[in-house]
């Protein structure tokens, strides 16, 4: 007999539901689903964080969904689910009637209690979920740093053409951190207190440093000086991310990497290329060319 044959409720109605998934946020009242998974076995599972049982349930068949209705002393709470056309299934949390939030439930592979390799193997996954998740809500962060570190260059600047550069390069990164917002709420990460704290940590820093540009001298070296630094930390970040991505299975949050990173790239080129004529702008400021 093989191990599919094994399976419980192999010929039950319930058998599409069962599985390991992993569950990812969608909008309401839920938090960040950071390593938060579910093990369906026939008509019993849990809903677990990494590899520790948290809440047990049944499951019910509904009409065209299924019901996870949880054991005392959560018996209030309900996981409705439906198939999605995509393999995956669409839930919502109820309490009392009312309803929570919305989550997406991933098929994340069948795993025997009894194979502790592949036990292993599920809580490293969860694990590197939960690093990608704060490697994005860095970046996210320091997107938002560079935003405002923009404004405050464009407001110290007086020459046309680096204005035009430096506006062109900040709708560049609201779309770079647009797209990490996605994948931040793909993954279920955000917005969260974490994120939140973070780009607000980058607001923060990034308001005394441009209160400070406006009282320094050399101000067009200088800022470029500061924007040339800033291009190849994003680099770096971006470099990290896409490989942390592809470890932990991710192809659309390290194409969004890829695709941000060669935007950088191209940035701190264009810095590079004027380097004459950020010195020649000091110099014409202070009279000395």
């Amino acid at each position: 007999m093989n191990h599919t044959d094994e399976q419980p409720g192999f010929d039950s109605p319930i058998r599409p539901l069962e599985g390991d998934w992993r569950i990812e946020r969608v909008d309401g009242l839920l938090p960040p689903m950071v390593g938060v998974w579910k093990r369906i076995r026939g008509e019993r599972g849990e809903t677990r964080v990494g590899p520790m049982v948290a809440w047990p349930f049944r499951v019910e068949r509904r009409e065209e969904r299924f019901a996870l209705v949880y054991r005392p002393p959560f018996s209030a709470l309900v996981d409705e689910v439906r198939a999605a056309p995509d393999g995956s299934w669409l839930g919502r949390s109820v309490l009392g009637g009312r309803e929570l939030g919305r989550f997406r439930m991933i098929r994340i592979g069948y795993h025997d209690e009894s194979s502790p390799e592949e036990a292993r193997n599920v809580t490293q996954q969860v694990r590197l979920r939960a690093k990608l998740i704060d490697y994005v809500q860095n970046v996210h962060a320091l997107e938002q740093n560079v935003l405002l570190m923009l404004d405050s260059m464009i407001v110290t600047t007086k020459d046309e053409e680096i204005i035009r550069l430096l506006k062109r390069h900040k709708e560049e990164s609201r779309r770079q951190q647009q797209r990490l917002g996605e994948r931040l709420r793909a993954l279920g990460g955000g917005p969260g207190l974490a994120s939140v704290s973070k780009d607000l940590a980058a607001i923060g820093a990034a308001q005394v440093k441009g209160i400070a540009d406006l009282w320094r001298a050399d101000k067009p070296a200088q800022n470029a000086r500061d924007a040339f630094v800033t291009e190849h930390l994003e680099i770096a970040a971006y470099e990290l991310l896409e490989r942390l991505a592809e470890r932990a299975g991710d192809p659309e949050t390290a194409a969004v990497a890829r695709e941000n990173r060669a935007q950088e790239e191209a940035m701190a080129q264009r810095i590079a290329e004027n380097w004459d004529r950020f010195l020649d702008l000091t110099l014409a400021e202070q009279g000395i060319l």
